[in-house]
Formats: structure tokens, C-alpha cells, sequence
């Protein structure tokens, strides 16, 4: 086999894993290209020549994987998300091992599904999702988890949502395929892959499969509503839908238009930006293509 690996030196805790991965891997005969980038580099460069590849290993966090799987889109490239960020939440949903050993394998024998993108587009650009994006709450969280991230690995999100229990509270104009809904609240989430942290489920449905993304805008007005679930979001302990949640109000679609009063700062995939609302969002059905384990491959083709 021919694989490229995009290492990203600025994700996570910086080590070496990935290497250790390469090593597992190889074999007589296969070709292990490894191109280390940072967050200055352009990841479009190192992809340019990334279809004479058998495969690509994006090594890094969800924002690397969502990069990588947006660069990607539409082109059939079998890609492999590494855990080698912070939280690894791309990894964690389609249940992918942890170890480089097991991955090693996987890049060999597992299956692969293709799965939906979110686009994102603000003043400064587009860029892809897999998992999440949206303004506000979330992505003030996101801003202020960014430089404990490395220290406190995954409970920075945590430690940043305890510190900002007041966010900025906006007039919320959101249209989803067309109908526009106006609501008081603190942000908007847009949901594609939907587990985060502790296998919590933020949307009443993971199916990233099914050319839609969740909207759920946050109504409450103080984040106590939406704490201790991590990223500022709401989950239902009783068992009921979050439709039901008086924190939110959940909306289903394919393109997305979001605009407030005041302006919020916008995320995705735990990626704050400069850009602040207003912007839109599409979904982009099965835009990419995921090497999976068994139990991924299960999941995902049972629903």
C-alpha cells in the first residue's frame, strides 16, 4: 500500500504516536509518506497529491480531520482520523480504536462509509465540519479553552464553561431551508456527528449519514441550563427528547442561515474564528469517506 500521513505538529499534546503508527504499518513493499505541517501550513499543498494514495491518515484533532475530510470531499480518498488532539471526538463516534497498532490494521482491513460534511460559511471563507459548528456560547468556550488545552487536555472545555456561567444573550435569527425562526438565547449549534465527551449524545439521533444537520438553538438565558455537558450544550437526563428541553429548540435541514443582534463568534469543530455572525451552513451528503472498525461499520449501516 501507498499511505500519506499529514502530521500536525500544533495538535494536542505534540507526541509521537504517529510514528509509532508508521512503524505497525509498513511493510515490504509499501510506501509511508509522512508530511509534517503546522498550524502556518497549507494543508492544501501537502493534499495536492493526495488521490495517488491508497489512503490518508490526518493526524491530529477535529480540526485537523475536518480539514482533511473537507480538502478531500467528493473525491473517494479513504481517510483515517488519528487521535492526536485534544479531545478526538471524529475518532470517539465512529469507534475507532486508540492504540497505533489497532489503527495500523484498520488502515488495512477495516471498511469504509461514506458520511456527510457540514460547510461553514463566514466573511473570512468557507471551511468544512464533521462534527460540529455554530456562534455564541459554544464557540466563546472554544475561544477561551484554547490555551489550556495542552494543561488540561479534554476538561479545559469544562473549566472554560464553569468561568463564562453568563454568556452574551442575542436576538437569534435562524433560517432553516427557508423558514426563518426568531428566538431569544445565548447561540446556535449545527450538529452532524453528535457524541461528544463521556458519551453524551447532544442531538436525539447520530446519523451523520442522512444528508441533514441538527440546529439546535440555545434559548436559555444563563449557561446553569446547559452545564455540566460539555461545549455548552443540553442533554435530557430523563430520558425525554430534546425537543422537549426548555434550554433549546432543536430544527432539522440542509441549509442554514444564521444572523443575531448582537454579533457572536462562530466555531467549528472546536476551531474559533475571527468571523462573527452572520453566516450560513449546508450539509454536504456523504462528501467523505471514513475508514471504520467493525463496530463503526455496525453502527452506522444498522440505522
Amino acid at each position: 500500500m501507498k499511505l500519506l500521513v499529514l502530521n500536525n505538529l500544533s495538535s494536542g499534546y505534540g507526541g509521537d504516536l504517529i510514528y509509532d503508527f508508521a512503524r505497525s504499518f509498513a511493510k515490504t513493499g509499501d510506501e509511508v509518506c509522512i508530511r509534517c505541517v503546522d498550524a502556518d501550513s497549507s494543508f492544501t499543498e501537502a493534499l495536492a497529491d493526495a488521490s495517488e494514495f491508497d489512503a490518508v491518515v490526518a493526524s491530529g484533532g477535529d480540526g485537523t480531520h475536518a480539514a482533511v475530510c473537507y480538502l478531500l470531499r467528493n473525491t473517494g480518498t479513504p481517510i483515517l482520523p488519528f487521535p492526536a488532539g485534544t479531545a478526538n471526538l471524529l475518532c470517539m463516534n465512529v469507534m475507532s480504536p486508540i492504540e497505533p497498532f489497532a489503527l495500523a490494521q484498520l488502515v488495512r482491513e477495516g471498511e469504509c462509509l461514506d458520511f456527510d460534511l457540514g460547510e461553514i460559511v463566514t466573511s473570512e471563507g468557507s471551511h468544512g465540519f464533521s462534527m460540529m459548528a455554530g456562534c455564541g456560547y459554544d464557540a466563546t468556550m472554544m475561544a477561551d479553552a484554547r490555551r489550556d488545552k495542552k494543561r488540561w487536555g479534554p476538561a479545559a472545555y469544562f473549566k472554560a464553561a464553569f468561568q463564562n456561567p453568563n454568556p452574551q444573550v442575542a436576538h437569534l435569527k435562524v433560517t432553516v431551508d427557508g423558514v426563518t425562526h426568531e428566538h431569544e438565547g445565548v447561540g446556535v449549534m449545527l450538529v452532524n456527528f453528535s457524541k461528544i465527551q463521556f458519551d453524551i449524545s447532544i442531538t436525539p439521533r447520530n446519523q451523520p449519514n442522512d444528508g441533514a444537520l441538527d440546529v439546535l438553538v440555545l434559548t436559555t438565558q444563563t449557561a446553569w441550563d446547559l452545564l455540566p455537558t460539555a461545549l455548552g450544550a443540553a442533554f435530557d437526563h430523563s430520558g425525554g427528547t430534546l425537543e422537549a428541553s426548555n434550554a433549546l429548540v432543536y430544527y432539522r435541514g440542509r441549509d442554514i442561515r444564521v444572523e443575531s443582534d448582537p454579533e457572536l463568534l462562530v466555531q467549528y469543530d472546536g476551531e474559533p474564528l475571527e468571523a462573527h455572525t452572520p453566516f450560513t451552513a449546508r450539509v454536504l451528503p456523504a462528501a467523505c469517506k471514513i475508514i471504520v472498525s467493525d463496530d463503526g461499520y455496525k453502527l452506522f449501516t444498522a440505522q
